[in-house]
């Protein structure tokens, strides 16, 4: 396979990624969802645009079936550093202090808006688990799905519509994010489990190629203490990356010159170094490049203007990376499996009923448990209702989970297919019926928090000017 053939490739889809984009925001629609959709329609399991470009440039079966294969690990590849990227930039944009406003208000949204919709996703999975296979695992992870939020649709909703100085902008916003880490958390001791039952049982699994060393291990005979012990390694990684990174990163600033372009160069360095270390004790990318991203946010010198760090990399990452993971997602769904073509079309019904019972049990636990939190702690009852409506969009977390986990043999391929629908159906409409909504029912927002400090006010003025449109 000549270079040619790579240069044409990517082409291609940068040629997609940027039309694509343009178009999306010219009809208000998330980029993200329009990438999606690219990708579902130009994937392997569509018009697989990578294969035609293969037997254009090198004629042949076996030789165009290598290059196809060779693309697609490419784009993979790609789509890694993406998802790394996504996840390190969702965390820069957290700003710890919110958590200290509000926090009856946003422990009651956190705990209900994860109970209620993780009880509706285990629900769902029973009812349509495969026959004759272990589902307590994969149901857990399936609710883990459904208690995730999406930190970028909520934030620029709120940013837009002026929210992010009012309480109820710091409740909502304060606990997506503590959502978020609980449901990456959930992730995380799941996939260990999995990898556990997986050893015991002498079942194959992707997890083979994982550099964990819990798998050097006898974790089994830890039996039931494991759980706790693994939470605890996570309680302790967390810590370590809030501690360390920090330190590293006023190295880097001390080492590298002001205004320099190479530390977008070192925020990739120390990013992949914690998550390579959080996957060598069995810790999700997902989680320790958030929680990466979230420490190295806490430099004073990171936000400096002067360097235009953050600028730089929300360029890489948005302009570049990001977009080819959201391709990726395009590509790992199946529509002919959704659809039931791939059985003759015996499984339509099913893969119908799947994704209207998904769909519909995370809208209804979302409002419901999203208005139960604010009427409790005080909110008005259209307020309530607002903050239900906010959670229910699901897009780059949930599915960069779902595919994980689907990789990983923990979920099956009608259940990711079922997600892309979900992210599909609730990104979408949401956001502009969040804001219909807000106009039409005069919903009363209170802009400045009575006994709210200065420091809370700079809190969220810095995050006032961040943006995670993508």
């Amino acid at each position: 396979m000549s270079q040619l053939t790579y240069l044409i490739a990517f082409l291609a889809l940068i040629a997609l990624i940027a039309v694509v984009q343009v178009v999306a925001r010219r009809i208000h629609v998330p980029s993200v969802v329009a990438l999606m959709v690219t990708g579902i329609v130009i994937g392997p399991n569509c018009f697989d645009l990578l294969h035609l470009i293969a037997e254009w440039t090198t004629p042949g079966i076996v030789a165009s079936g290598d290059t196809t294969a060779a693309l697609y690990h490419v784009v993979e590849a790609l789509g890694f550093l993406g998802l790394v990227f996504l996840m390190a930039l969702a965390g820069v944009e957290t700003n710890l202090r919110l958590l200290a406003n509000e926090r009856k208000a946003v422990a009651t949204l956190s705990v209900l808006t994860y109970l209620l919709p993780s009880l509706a996703g285990f629900f769902v999975y029973w009812l349509f688990a495969p026959e004759g296979s272990a589902w307590i695992i994969p149901a857990v992870v399936y609710a883990s799905l459904f208690a995730s939020h999406d930190v970028g649709i909520v934030f620029p909703v709120l940013r837009e519509l002026g929210l992010m100085r009012s309480r109820f902008g710091v409740t909502v916003l304060s606990a997506t994010i503590v959502t978020d880490i609980l449901s990456l958390v959930t992730l995380a001791v799941c996939i260990q489990l999995h990898a556990m039952e997986a050893t015991a049982t002498g079942g194959g699994m992707a997890l083979v190629q994982s550099i964990s060393l819990l798998e050097h291990i006898d974790t089994a005979a830890l039996g039931a203490w494991f759980t706790p012990a693994f939470l605890g390694v996570i309680v302790l990684f967390l810590a370590a990356v809030m501690f360390v990174v920090p330190l590293l990163w006023r190295v880097v600033e001390w080492v590298v010159p002001q205004t320099h372009e190479t530390k977008p160069t070192f925020f990739v360095l120390v990013v992949l170094l914690m998550v390579l270390f959080g996957e060598m004790i069995g810790i999700n990318l997902i989680v320790s490049a958030f929680v990466t991203g979230i420490a190295v946010a806490r430099t004073p010198g990171f936000r400096d203007p002067k360097d235009g760090v953050h600028d730089k990399l929300e360029a890489i990452g948005f302009g570049l990376v990001i977009p080819f993971l959201f391709l990726c997602f395009g590509f790992e769904a199946d529509l002919k499996t959704f659809f039931g073509m791939a059985n003759g079309g015996t499984e339509v019904v099913r893969g119908w009923l799947l994704a209207g019972a998904t769909v519909v049990g995370l809208i209804v636990s979302k409002v419901l448990s999203g208005w139960l939190a604010l009427r409790s702690t005080g909110f008005d009852g259209r307020q309530a209702f607002c903050a239900g409506l906010m959670t229910v969009p699901q897009l780059s977390a949930t599915v960069a989970a779902a595919l994980i986990a689907t990789n990983l043999g923990i979920l099956g391929k009608e259940f990711f297919n079922a997600i892309v629908v979900l992210s599909l159906c609730t990104a979408i409409p949401f956001p502009p019926l969040v804001r219909l909504f807000i106009a039409k029912g005069h919903v009363p927002f209170v802009r400045r928090r009575k006994g709210a400090t200065p420091a809370d006010d700079k809190a969220v003025t810095e995050l006032d000017h961040l943006d995670l449109t993508v």
